[in-house]
């Protein structure tokens, strides 16, 4: 058994009175768990340090999995190796409580036994007792040199001088360590991400906010400015700039709107004072990460989840204003097409002012964080939003290579067009015949199921074959012919001289086992007919004869399909939908060793690899 440590003697009477001792040794005589208005556990702890006891402890909540493993049973001997002191109550009145962040236990409580000495509570303790006595605590434990976190911590006359000047390097103390115990901190932390200005009006009036992440080398935490707040600090911070944060108000966090692993977030009030930190301060801030996926893996993630890419803009679409149904705000949105090496395409939506101010016209390097996946009719696309990071141009050697490739023709042969092609799912998903996709009620989840099949055109059905859309490059919504040489589209309330041509074909396929319905969209459709949709839409309008051509030559061809399935209610009916995601002619080598591979494993004959 480890022989029993010495308490550090007198200690906890200088603590409380703004001394700040290194790692001193004291006993805890009790823990008890006290009620708050958060989830979160909280501790209340009271330590001796064997002449004086003070019940004015707080354990923080990182430490919470020590009380609950019990290793901080009464009469555990431990050592602070970080801690800090904060007032709680109003000025001249309020206790000073001690806030433990980080312990070391020396001796357990069984070990120990009892209480040691007979202490009393360090209100009573002379002047003498109070004064500092290097002497004494070095025979104790020694002292060491003062650590930045704890720098002037417990010196309540410097740091007030400090918050009503500027903020200094040397007071500042983690993100993990924050909580509404503690009143008189400064924190030193990178932004992550910033949120728009967000407006209100209710019942109780109108407002405006804005959100930002901030991150330092313990933890993130939210941190919200309203109304006047968010006027003083919006344009004085920076997504990616390092700054000094203090005086803001700390409450549980609400887990609806922010996904930190952090209980508690900050709201900034009239006294927050914010202050960008010198470049040379910025040592121990880590730099935002980015875990990037290449584009062709974004058609084998789940839908709304969160994902960090780099492309080049390929395309810009125009900027689109549209209101909202339900609130009947206006919205702002731009569309882009980003490419990347593993020759694939998506969409990216840019919202308000982002959508406003981008100019692509450069074709420029677009690296996004936090973009979330849309899925829609089987299609993946991504939209940043709110904690969504992107950057231009950025300069790290995925942006230099990617330029190099574009540059040199890399882009002009782009096989994978995500967002208009795949679904949810990888496609290297089961080989499903028509007859088992019915009998195994593939669609009826919730999700939509996805399989693919060899096939043959049967019937084409020229019958509405294609419909009018809105001419504009990113709309393809249905218009409405106003009978007076004008086209109206709904969603972008406006009018058009003009309008493109859509697909939108049926058509029956079969295999050896059954035969189904299957509905083809303007780019599987092109595909199919080899001719683009406004060549097959003038045909049906105005030459029957070359339409009946396109259809008839499509007959009896045969192709691998891909296909999305889903139950889908048609008025009162549930009728279950097939969506042709991609049609590929038949490499019949590949095929013929995927016959193989199957007989190989219903016959059990040979390895099915």
């Amino acid at each position: 058994m480890a022989p029993i440590a010495s308490l550090s003697t007198g200690v906890i009477a200088r603590i409380m009175n703004g001394e700040d001792v290194s790692q001193p040794v004291l006993q805890i005589l009790g823990i008890k768990r006290i009620n708050t208005n958060s989830d979160q556990e909280r501790y209340r702890l009271l330590m001796s340090d064997g002449k004086y006891y003070n019940s004015y402890a707080m354990l923080a909540s990182q430490l919470n999995e020590m009380q609950n493993r019990g290793l901080l049973n009464e009469n555990t001997i431990v050592r602070l190796d970080k801690y800090m002191t904060s007032m709680v109550g109003k000025e001249g009145s309020g206790k000073r409580v001690l806030i433990v962040t980080e312990l070391t236990v020396l001796n357990s409580g069984d070990e120990v036994k009892s209480k040691i000495g007979d202490p009393v509570t360090y209100e009573n303790a002379a002047k003498q007792d109070t004064a500092p006595k290097p002497a004494a605590v070095a025979a104790s434990v020694p002292v060491k040199k003062e650590q930045s976190y704890n720098n002037n911590n417990n010196n309540n006359h410097t740091m007030n001088s400090t918050l009503n000047g500027t903020l200094n390097s040397s007071l500042t103390h983690p993100i993990s360590s924050l909580s509404p115990y503690q009143n008189k901190w400064v924190i030193k932390a990178r932004v992550t991400s910033k949120t728009a200005i967000r407006t209100w009006s209710n019942a109780r009036g109108e407002g405006k906010l804005f959100s930002m992440d901030l991150m330092d080398e313990s933890g993130e935490i939210r941190a919200t400015a309203f109304k006047e707040q968010c006027d003083k600090f919006y344009d004085l911070i920076e997504v990616d700039n390092v700054y000094f944060f203090s005086k803001c108000q700390l409450k549980p966090a609400n887990k609806q709107y922010s996904q930190l692993k952090n209980d508690y977030e900050m709201t900034f009030t009239n006294e927050t004072m914010v202050q960008p930190c010198d470049d040379e301060d910025n040592g121990g801030i880590p730099e935002i990460k980015f875990d990037l996926v290449p584009i062709s893996q974004v058609a084998n993630m789940e839908n709304k989840e969160a994902v960090d890419t780099i492309g080049i803009c390929k395309e810009v679409g125009e900027l689109q204003a549209f209101t909202s149904r339900t609130t009947n705000k206006e919205f702002k949105k731009r569309e882009l097409t980003l490419v990347d090496m593993s020759n694939a395409a998506v969409t990216l939506t840019l919202w308000g002012d982002e959508a406003v101010n981008f100019d692509g016209h450069v074709q420029p390097v677009i690296l996004v964080k936090g973009s979330r996946i849309n899925e829609f009719n089987g299609g993946k696309s991504l939209s940043m939003g709110g904690g969504s990071i992107l950057k231009i141009n950025p300069d790290i050697p995925e942006a230099h290579k990617l330029r190099g490739w574009f540059d040199n023709g890399g882009g002009d042969n782009i096989s994978n067009m995500v967002s208009a092609r795949t679904g949810g799912g990888s496609f290297s998903t089961d080989w499903v015949t028509l007859k088992d996709a019915r009998l195994r009620n593939l669609g009826s989840g919730d999700k939509p199921d996805y399989f693919q099949c060899k096939a043959v055109v049967h019937i084409v059905k020229q019958e509405n074959a294609f419909y009018k859309a809105c001419p504009q490059a990113d709309c393809n919504k249905k218009v409405v012919d106003e009978g007076n040489g004008q086209y109206r589209c709904e969603r972008c309330n406006a009018a058009f001289p003009n309008f493109k041509y859509r697909l939108l074909i049926n058509m029956s396929i079969g295999d050896w086992t059954s035969n189904r319905w299957v509905t083809c969209f303007s780019e599987t459709g092109e595909q199919l007919l080899k001719h683009n949709a406004q060549e097959v839409g003038e045909a049906l309008e105005n030459d029957p004869a070359a339409a009946e051509k396109m259809f008839a030559d499509i007959n009896f061809s045969s192709y691998i399909f891909k296909l999305r399935c889903k139950n889908e209610m048609y008025g009162d009916m549930t009728r279950n939908k097939l969506t042709v995601q991609s049609m590929t002619p038949i490499n019949y080598k590949e095929y013929n060793k995927h016959l193989i591979k199957e007989l190989k494993e219903m016959t059990g004959i040979g390895p099915a690899h």
